[in-house]
This record gives C-alpha cells, sequence and structure tokens, in this order.
C-alpha cells in the first residue's frame, strides 16, 4: 500500500504538467479560435448556399470551383461537413463533387489557418492552403475511377435507405443576408456560438492528448515510429504513417491541429504533418459515419482514395516548399506555462474575449433583434441549422427537433429526455399531439398558431418545408398544408378523394 500511495505525488505530478501544457497552447491560440469562430459565422450567415444542389452536378473545373468555394464558406466540423455532402449527394450531386465540398470544408477555412499559425508557424497555414488545392486536383483526376458509377449508385442506394424520404427539399428561401441588417449579425453570432459549443470536444480532446503526448511520450517512442537520416525514404515514411494516426486518434477537425504540433516536436517530418493535417476526414468515427451512409464497400473506397489523396498531397507540398526552402529549420514547439505578465499574446487573448462576450450576448438576443427565423439549434452538439436544409429532423412528444447530422439524431432518439428541456422546446416548432388519418398515412394536424409561420411538414413525406416557396399548397378545413414537390401535392389530393 505505502508503494501505491508513494506514486501518488508523482501521477499528480505528471497530470500538472500535462495540463499545463495543454493550457499554454489553449493560451497561445484563445484569441484564434475567437477569431477564426467568429468569422466563420459570418461567412456562414452572409453566404448563402441554395444554389448547391443545381450547381454540382460533375465534377468538371468549374463544379468543382464551385464545390471548393462552398466548403470553404461552411462550418470546419468534419461531422458536419460529412452530413452536408451526404445531402448534396441524395438531392443529386456528383459524388467527387461532394467529396471534394468535404476536404475544402474542413482544411480551407479560416480557423484552421489562424490555429495552424500561432502553433507552427505561417509555413504550415501556407502548406494547407497550397497542399488542400493539390488535394482536390488529385481527387478529381482519380475520382472516376475509384467512385465508378456502379460503385457510385450502389452508395446512393444504400443512402436512400437512410433518409426519411426521397424526395428533394425546397430550395432555401432565405434572401441574401443585408450587412446593414441586425438580425443577420445575431445569427452569424449563433453560428459563431453554435459552432464553437459544438467542437468543444474536439478542442478539449486535441489539447489533452498535445499536451500529454508532448510532456509523456518520451523521444525514443518518436525515434522508433519515424524514420530519421534516410533521405527521401523519411519523408515518404513520414507522409505514410501521418494519416494513420489521425485514424487512430479519434480527433478531428481543428482539434487535430494541437496534435499535430506534437507530432512536429516529436520529430516527424514537415510532409507528415501536412499529411496528418489533412487526414480529419478519415479518423475512425467518420469512416463508421460513412459506411453507415453509404454502405462499407463505398467507405473503402473513400478511404483508399483520401489516403492516397492525403498521402500525396503531404509529399508533393514537402517537396514544394523543400525545393523554395521553406520548410522551418526549428521542430520544437516549447510552450511552457505563462508567466504572469503582459504581452502581445496576452492582450490578443484580451481583445478576444471582449469581442466573445460582445458575440455572445448577440446569439442569446438574436431573437429580440428579428434574427433565429428558420433556424434551429441541434439539441445534441448545439450547431445551428436552417429548418430548411437539415440533414436529419425527428419528432418527439408532438415537437420537430432538427440536427446536423444522422450522428445526432440516433444519438437524441437512443435517449431523448437527455436533450429536451426547455431551451431545446424553445427552438422547435411545436405541433398538436392529435394524428389524423388521411387515407394509409398518419399526420400531426398543426395548431392554429402554427399556421402563422413559415414552416410546415409535409403530411405525405414528413419533409420540413416553407411556405413561402413550397412546390404547391391545399388549405382544408381552414389548415394550410404544404408540400415539397407536386408528388406529394397529387398524393395528397388522391387521399383527400378517397377519404
Amino acid at each position: 500500500m505505502g508503494a501505491i500511495f508513494s506514486g501518488v505525488p508523482v501521477i499528480v505530478h505528471g497530470l500538472a504538467q500535462v495540463l499545463a501544457e495543454a493550457g499554454s497552447m489553449l493560451f497561445e491560440t484563445l484569441w484564434a479560435l475567437v477569431l477564426g469562430f467568429t468569422l466563420s459565422g459570418i461567412v456562414q450567415a452572409f453566404v448563402s448556399r441554395a444554389t448547391m444542389q443545381q450547381k454540382l452536378g460533375n465534377h468538371g473545373a468549374r463544379a468543382t470551383m464551385r464545390a471548393t468555394l462552398y466548403g470553404m464558406a461552411s462550418s470546419s466540423c468534419s461531422y458536419a461537413a460529412s452530413a452536408m455532402s451526404k445531402s448534396l449527394v441524395a438531392k443529386g450531386a456528383d459524388f467527387v463533387a461532394a467529396m471534394v465540398f468535404m476536404i475544402a470544408s474542413t482544411n480551407l477555412v479560416i480557423e484552421l489557418g489562424l490555429v495552424l499559425f500561432v502553433l507552427l508557424g505561417w509555413q504550415f497555414v501556407a502548406a494547407e492552403f497550397i497542399g488542400g488545392p493539390i488535394m482536390i486536383v488529385l481527387l478529381v483526376l482519380g475520382g472516376s475511377i475509384v467512385f465508378t458509377r456502379s460503385a457510385v449508385a450502389a452508395a446512393r442506394a444504400k443512402l436512400a435507405e437512410t433518409q426519411n424520404s426521397t424526395h428533394a427539399s425546397p430550395e432555401d428561401a432565405q434572401e441574401k443576408a443585408s450587412v446593414r441588417s441586425l438580425a443577420a449579425w445575431s445569427n452569424a453570432a449563433r453560428y459563431a456560438v453554435a459552432d464553437a459549443t459544438m467542437l468543444r470536444r474536439e478542442l478539449v480532446i486535441g489539447y489533452l492528448v498535445a499536451g500529454l503526448l508532448a510532456m509523456e511520450v518520451p523521444p525514443s517512442v518518436w525515434n522508433h515510429l519515424f524514420l530519421h537520416g534516410h533521405g527521401i525514404w523519411t519523408t515518404i515514411e513520414n507522409a505514410l504513417v501521418g494519416p494513420l494516426i489521425a485514424i487512430l486518434s479519434w480527433v478531428c477537425s481543428v482539434g487535430n491541429v494541437p496534435l499535430a504540433a506534437a507530432l512536429w516536436s516529436g520529430g516527424i517530418s514537415f510532409g507528415g504533418v501536412v499529411a496528418f493535417i489533412f487526414a480529419d476526414l478519415i479518423a475512425m468515427p467518420l469512416l463508421l459515419v460513412y459506411a453507415k451512409f453509404y454502405g462499407w464497400k463505398m467507405t473503402r473506397r473513400i478511404l483508399a482514395a483520401f489516403y492516397v489523396v492525403m498521402v500525396l498531397g503531404g509529399l508533393l507540398t514537402h517537396g514544394l516548399f523543400a525545393a523554395l526552402d521553406l520548410i522551418p529549420k526549428n521542430t520544437m514547439i516549447e510552450m511552457q506555462p505563462t508567466r504572469p505578465g503582459w504581452n502581445l499574446t496576452t492582450w490578443l487573448n484580451l481583445a478576444a474575449i471582449i469581442v466573445f462576450c460582445a458575440v455572445l450576448w448577440l446569439a442569446r438576443n438574436a431573437k429580440r433583434f428579428g434574427g433565429g427565423t428558420g433556424y434551429a439549434i441541434d439539441p445534441v452538439c448545439g450547431m445551428q441549422v436552417r429548418e430548411s436544409e437539415a440533414p436529419a429532423t425527428c419528432s418527439h412528444d408532438g415537437v420537430n427537433y432538427y440536427f446536423c447530422a444522422d450522428r445526432c439524431r440516433e444519438r437524441f432518439q437512443a435517449n431523448p429526455e437527455r436533450f429536451t428541456g426547455e431551451n431545446a422546446a424553445h427552438e422547435a416548432m411545436e405541433v398538436a399531439p392529435e394524428p389524423v388519418l388521411l387515407g394509409r398515412k398518419k399526420m400531426s394536424m398543426p395548431t392554429p398558431s402554427v399556421q402563422l409561420s413559415t414552416t410546415v411538414v409535409d403530411p405525405i413525406c414528413q419533409m420540413t418545408v416553407q411556405l413561402a416557396t413550397a412546390a404547391a399548397t391545399r388549405v382544408i378545413d381552414g389548415v394550410t398544408y404544404g408540400f415539397c414537390g407536386l408528388g406529394c401535392a397529387a398524393t395528397f389530393d388522391e387521399q383527400q378523394r378517397t377519404t
């Protein structure tokens, strides 16, 4: 027993060192995170995504450019990116273009570049924004070979099984947001706060694991894991190993940047770090998501294609930077606990905290300024989604809930009581619990208060539609029904004739 208790101070001391290192990384990047999330929220609120469904029908040069720009304008969350790409595929977008969107969404976004700049330096930011397009070009060139017509058809069939409906959702009716609109700015604030809330788990894990690797893993482990002193073979081996570490780390999005800093300090090559950062889309949780969407056959193709383009992207970026003599010479990222005192980072963090408080206040008072209309908050992860384009929805106790991905909906359905409450119900659209039989389908009759809302549920396919842009509407007994397509309206009319 004495030996056990004598080891307690050592464990506590080691834990304190890990927390101190993680805290130092967080302190150094706090201002970058706040600035990144704020800018990302502004982009998401003011850049419309209504034309995505129509302009990604192939993976030609123009469609690829659109997919890249749409991805850059979206949230950096890997799960949200996978859900959005799934929605694009379900709505008829080219499969390769949807994969391009996903790569751009997680590798060419503002907050990632800022955190890279603080932790690793400008060379890694440049590598990210140069290597990302290289990956996209490689994926487009080889996409037709890997994602064959038969494979894509099978994936679409699998995807159709998981969808609530095969109907296309209506176009987003939201007009282009005006920079003079306080409601639009409050929506931007809601996006920023929601994205930060959504990624809090990834960030905490990323910083803690990075602190653990930096303080507790001896250099000999890295020396055995990564080759050293073998010229080009070192670069190749490191680039091959980097994505494999990403698969096993279970950390994605911005959260893998602190891990990249730890790996860089551990001796992995420049190209290996770049390949590791690229590989956030093949972390194990996301592979499970792809399997649920498209089946394991397509998931293996996605893994193979992404792994190859990520390794090649890291190698080509490394070669380009080596030729230009831009690879950093110092690989040590030493962040000791910050001592009390005022320096540039402290002032930047103070400004960031003030900005964050203003953004938080604006987000929480969005309703006062007319914001939040047509939006909902995912009750599981906290992400803000537009009701008209939510990747997943479900109803519980007469309330509709909207989710950023099927993964969140499944967690909600497994234990809805955990996520329901006043805050969640406040963001959802209430419907009366009494069902009305229409032919062989049951639907919930909206209460008169819902008739004032612009959002209703299609009684045939149960898809959320906006009355202003519904393909068809019907008024029966003072109740207005909206339909996502003329087919649903025709089915509804037939049911009315037979009842």
